[in-house]
This record gives structure tokens, sequence and C-alpha cells, in this order.
């Protein structure tokens, strides 16, 4: 089957053999072929004889250096550096102006029982992804590799708290993302048909999977393709946010304010409450965090990394603030509440006969959302595989398209499954408590290393009072909730967490692989045409 595999690819042959069955995460020298590459542990590149520091967090990687070298003929199948400035901006706006501001402003009065509270929540959730997406800016350019959070807990904690991200998010948080996303999807384009009833569960649910089939094949054809169609869908949902900012602003010019007016009348909300809302709020806003997941992929990153994230953000603050006027300037907050398509009955007010492109909008803007949360998850596995945290198959790349299939297909059939099994806000509310857990360790991974690695290149760097702040809010968001409203569905998420511990310790820690492995990474790889990055030794 080895040879199979060899003659189908028809790969170049290399000098590089491997000289152990698994040296990942190994220090190991480097020696130069023939044709000018180098050589590690069965790999092969054109990064020529930079200098290499051995990492400090007691796990003896060697660190790449920040910047690589462009790709060339010789190197090996890997991911390519295409992502320029105005494709980093659109992953980030593109995904973060998704679903979120059409499902949440309903959810957010309700928890906060106020006009003015909720709007104020609004600018605090875009301010707290700011200062976090600035840390992680810090972060992404320290360490160029894929995968975000899960590589810089390597850096500062070690193996096994990267793991239980790895295991977290590969399973849950990512596909949860993504299920939740094209929910709103299907539900807002099936709405677009049926209107005079609710859209029929199983429907919208049939629907969901037909965009995760669609996103998926786009991500799995071609890097370039998935980002075109990002940048094409940012684009348009832009034209439909102008679209309800221009016609609150015409309600607002006929002089329609009196739902703004007295907007902090009726109680204010306990702790409890206002940690949830900001858990709604901050859903909206998710997705500030995503270009981390493909920094492998984002021309000169040192650079590009924090400036997408400073045009970004705002960007998106900007609109989601705006937005929410319009919507007032059109509705009471009763009306936002009791109604499940808040966009959809804004366009029957505002656009009359046009009303139709409200959905057709909403649509396009959870498409491409959950387009930029895929490309963004699959190189999670990408990266955590590589390094041994998940099955080798999954940090395989396509042959000829250069795209990390095996794990768009791992995220796709998972997020599936979330869509025929769950709810959107039983999906929303697990996904934010698990996922500010991580967020807080990414923030106290940074303050460590300021200490641990004091004299590590940081191309950006931020006040130490960013990730602190930062810290603090992520401890009240998760303990908050916990402590004012206990709820079982708590402890299963910290269980689920820490029940990765079973995995990692006999598959990771002690190297345990089951015989038929080989055999079933052998079938895939001829199955889905996909090589190994970082290792040919399978083809000596």
């Amino acid at each position: 089957m080895r040879d199979k595999i060899s003659q189908l690819f028809c790969l170049q042959k290399t000098e590089c053999k491997n000289n152990s069955a698994d040296n990942r995460g190994h220090n190991v020298s480097t020696k130069a072929t023939s044709n000018g590459t180098m050589c590690a542990n069965g790999s092969i590149g054109t990064e020529g004889p930079e200098a290499t520091e051995t990492d400090s967090s007691g796990t003896g990687r060697m660190r790449k250096p920040l910047e690589r070298n462009g790709s060339t003929q010789n190197d090996t199948v890997h991911l390519e550096r295409r992502l320029g400035l105005f494709s980093g901006v659109a992953l980030i706006v593109g995904t973060m102006i998704g679903s979120g501001i059409f499902v949440s402003p309903s959810g957010l009065l309700v928890r906060t029982g106020s006009v003015g509270v909720s709007f104020i929540i609004w600018l605090a959730c875009g301010l707290l992804s700011l200062l976090g997406a600035l840390a992680y800016a810090e972060l992404g350019t320290m360490n160029t590799s894929s995968g975000a959070e899960w590589a810089y807990f390597m850096d500062a904690y070690g193996p096994a708290p990267a793991f239980l991200f790895s295991w977290v998010s590969t399973l849950v948080l990512k596909p949860s993302q993504m299920a939740i996303i094209c929910l709103s999807f299907a539900q807002y384009a099936v709405e677009a048909f049926v209107t005079e009833c609710d859209p029929p569960g199983g429907v919208v649910k049939m629907v969901a999977l037909v965009a995760i089939v669609m996103i998926l094949f786009v991500n799995c054809y071609s890097v370039n393709l998935g980002m075109a169609v990002q940048n094409v869908f940012t684009a348009a949902k832009l034209v439909a946010v102008v679209i309800v900012i221009c016609g609150g602003a015409w309600k607002l010019f006929q002089g329609n304010t009196q739902h703004l007016s007295n907007a902090f009348n009726g109680p204010m909300p306990n702790i409890g409450a206002i940690a949830t809302a900001f858990y709604t709020g901050l859903w909206a806003y998710d997705g500030w965090n995503n270009l981390n997941y493909v920094t492998e992929e984002i021309k000169n990153p040192s650079k590009n990394l924090p400036r997408s994230i400073i045009i970004g953000i705002p960007l998106v603050t900007l609109c989601y603030a705006l937005i929410n006027i319009s919507y007032l300037a059109a509705m009471s907050a009763q009306e936002m509440i009791e109604s499940e398509a808040v966009a959809v009955t804004f366009g029957n007010r505002i656009l009359g006969a046009l009303a139709w492109l409200m959905p057709l909008s909403v649509t396009v803007s959870t498409f491409g959302s959950a387009n930029g949360t895929l490309f963004a998850a699959g190189r999670l596995c990408f990266a955590a595989s590589r390094e041994g945290h998940l099955l080798d198959i999954l940090s395989y790349v396509h042959v000829r398209r250069l795209t990390p299939a095996p794990g768009l297909i791992f995220h796709s059939l998972i997020a599936s499954a979330m869509v025929l099994h769950g709810t959107i806000d039983s999906l929303i509310d697990f996904f934010s408590f698990t996922a500010w857990i991580f967020y807080g360790g990414a923030m106290l991974a940074l303050i460590v290393m300021r200490y641990t690695k004091p004299n590590h290149p940081r191309p950006y760097k931020v006040p130490i009072i960013i990730p602190v702040v930062v810290l603090v809010i992520s401890v009240y968001l998760v303990a908050a909730p916990i402590f004012e409203t206990p709820r079982i569905e708590y402890l299963y998420a910290l269980l689920f967490i820490f029940a990765g511990l079973i995995f990692y310790v006999p598959f990771v820690k002690l190297g345990m692989t089951p015989r038929f492995m080989n055999k079933v990474t052998l079938f895939f790889q001829l199955l889905l045409e996909v090589v190994p990055t970082s290792s040919m030794a399978m083809f000596e």
C-alpha cells in the first residue's frame, strides 16, 4: 500500500530519512541535502540555515524563526502564505459579522432588561474583543505557527494544557460555533419562503447541512477560492449593514426616537445576569482571534496580523452600535424581544417591497461567517495533529490543492452532528462559557512568557495592563454565572475539559498507538489524496 501511495502522488524523492518512529517535539540536528534544502526528522524545506531557539517551556521543541522565507518549487507539500492585509481584515470582519448581530440583540435585551445597559454591554464587548485581540497580536507575532491558543499554550505551559485546548476546541468549540452560524443561516434562508408560520425545524436543519457541505467543498478545493468567497461575502455583508444603518438613520430623521428615550428605565441587572448578557454579546463578536489560527498563511504576519486587528475590530464595533440604534429606531425593545428574526422584522417595516433583501443579506452574512470559521478551524486540527496531539491524518494536506482537507472534513462532520441534535441557545451558552476559560488562559500565557522569555523577539508588544485586564474579565465571565445561577451544564463542561487527560496520558505522553491506526491512516491517504507536511519517511 505504501508503494501505491508513493506512485499515486508522484512526489519527488528526497534525501531526508526519518531516524526514529516518532521524533515530533524533540530537538534534532539538521543537515543539508544536495538540492540545498534542509532536512530534520525527515522534513524538507527551503528556510536555509537560520538560527533556531530552543523553547524554554520545558517541551524541548525547536522554535521556528518568526518569519519563514517564501515557498519555492523545492519545498515539500505545505500551506503557503497567501493572505495579505485585505484578506486578513476580511477574515476578521467576515467571521465576526455573522449570525450574532441578528440572533443576539433580543437575547441581550432579555438578560439586561434595559436598552441603555444592553447598548453599553455591546460597546464593552467590542472593547474587550479589541483588547484581547491586541494581546493575541503579540502572541501571534512571537510564534507564527498556526493554531492560536494551542501554540501559545505549548510555549507557556507545555503539551498537556495545549492538548486539553485542542481536545475541547476540536470536538466542541469550533464545531459548535459553525453549527450555530449554519443554523442561523438556514433559519433566515427558509424564513424567506415561509411567511405564514414558523420555519419547520427539519427543513432548517437540512438546509444547514447543505450549507456545511458547500462550505466544506469550497475550502477543500482551494485556499484561494476560500479566501475569494470570504472577501466577496464580507463586502456583501458590509453593504447589508449599510442598508440597515441608512434605514435607521431615515427613521431617526423622521423623529422616531421614542424607543431611545428613557433608555435606562427598569431595574439594574445583577452580577450574574450581566455576565450571561456578556456571553450573548461576546458571541456576536466571536471570531476576533480567528486570524491567529492561520498565521502560517499570512504574508508578513509581524505587520499584517496587528494591522488587520486594529482595522477590523473597531469597524465591527462601530457597525454593531449603529445597527442596534437602527433597530430601536424602527421597533421597541419589547418588539425586538418578541421577534425571532429581528433583521427581517426591521426590513418589513423599513424596506417595503424590497423587504426580501433583508433575509437575503442575513443569509449572505452568515454563510460568509461560517466559511471563515471553517477556514480557521481546519488550521487548528492541522497544527495540533502535526505535533501528535490528534490523529496524524488530520495534519495532512492535499497533494495538489495544498488544503488541510482531513481537518476540514473532521470539523464539518462534528458540526453536522451538532446541527442535528442541538439548538442555537443551548450551543451559545456552552460555547461562551468554555471559550472564555481558554481566552483567559491565553492572557495568562502572555503574562507568563513576559517573565520566562523576556528576551524573545516581540515584533508587536502590548502594555502588560491589557492582558491583565482581559484575564480578570475572563475570570469574572467564567465564575459569575457559576456562583449566581449554578447549573449542571457548567460542571459537565469542566469535566469534559479534564476528561481529555484520559486520552493524553496513554496516546500522547506515553506514545501508545493502536496497531490498526497505520492502516487507517494509509487508507485515508489513498481516499483523500493527502500527504504529511513535515515528514516524508513513509515513502522511503
